[in-house]
């Protein structure tokens, strides 16, 4: 089996677990590739997954590789948004293509450049590098959350934490994205923001998801 088909594999044995849903239907439901029993026969021979009827789960082997394989996919998307200022509805198949092309240390840079984000442009978790855990305290102080932020500062957004995907979504709409500049207005009794020519308000949960470069 080619490793570009085992990767997207194992990406959707990931997702299919972050949403609770671990069975062999629900993976080859959200592939992007078709799934055969072949292929999973493949991956349990070996020792990436383990198949019990209808369910799936990783070994803790598979466990890793999926983990590097997610993790270079996320930071790929926020790229493309961040950095390259791609559509999010149009991300997907270009991270796809891109993903597979980013060697090891590549993938640590990126995350550097992107300040180390936790969170993917869908809001979905991006897991942690060396990078990450050896300059948490250094990123920390370059980036705080939005709520924090004094009266008449402009800033920049880094990312959002959130996953909740109708906010991330309602934000995206008003044109709050990561890389947009951005004032805080007011922070009572309201929380307002200017984008540009338009005021936007916000609730403080929101506002507390949302980071921003110091």
């Amino acid at each position: 089996m080619k490793d570009i088909k085992k990767e997207e594999i194992l990406e959707a044995i990931w997702s299919s677990i972050e949403k609770g849903n671990a069975t062999i239907s629900n993976v080859k439901k959200i592939s992007h590739i078709s799934v055969d029993s072949e292929a999973l026969n493949i991956l349990e021979k070996e020792d990436i997954v383990k198949i019990d009827n209808d369910k799936i789960k990783f070994t803790d082997k598979g466990k890793e590789k999926a983990r590097i394989i997610i993790r270079r996919h996320r930071l790929a998307e926020r790229l493309m948004v961040d950095i390259l200022g791609v559509n999010l509805e149009s991300i997907e198949v270009s991270a796809c293509e891109y993903e597979h092309l980013l060697a090891p240390g590549i993938t640590e840079s990126i995350c550097t450049l992107l300040g180390h984000p936790k969170t993917c442009p869908h809001g979905n978790t991006i897991p942690e590098g060396k990078c990450c855990l050896e300059t948490r305290k250094n990123v920390e102080n370059v980036l705080t959350s939005l709520d924090k932020v004094e009266i008449g500062k402009r800033i920049k957004i880094a990312y959002f934490c959130t996953q909740k995907h109708p906010v991330l979504h309602k934000l995206i709409s008003f044109g709050l994205v990561p890389g947009t500049n951005i004032t805080v207005h007011q922070k009572s009794p309201s929380f307002v923001i200017q984008l540009e020519n338009a005021q936007l308000a916000l609730e403080k949960d929101v506002a507390s998801r949302i980071f921003v470069w110091k």
